[in-house]
């Protein structure tokens, strides 16, 4: 095992078990898509929509601080 998979392993086990079971999942996960597959033209359109949106400044943007607080809060 290299040392800088043993430093996260480490890091990850000091996580509470919610957390714990997150990243988990989200490793699981990442092993299920070796594909990433084509978005479709709806999707398209509506990421074409948001970043115009952030462009103009009409949406509502929060720090990623502050929504993985919130999502990890959920998670508890």
């Amino acid at each position: 095992m290299s040392r800088t998979l043993e430093k996260v392993m480490m890091g990850a086990m000091e996580l509470p078990p919610a957390l714990r079971a997150f990243m988990a999942e989200r490793l699981i996960e990442s092993l299920d898509s070796a594909e990433t597959p084509a978005l479709s033209a709806k999707w398209k359109a509506e990421i074409r929509r948001r970043s115009l949106e952030v462009d103009q400044g009409v949406a509502k943007l929060h720090t990623a601080d502050r929504v993985f607080k919130k999502a990890f809060a959920s998670l508890s």
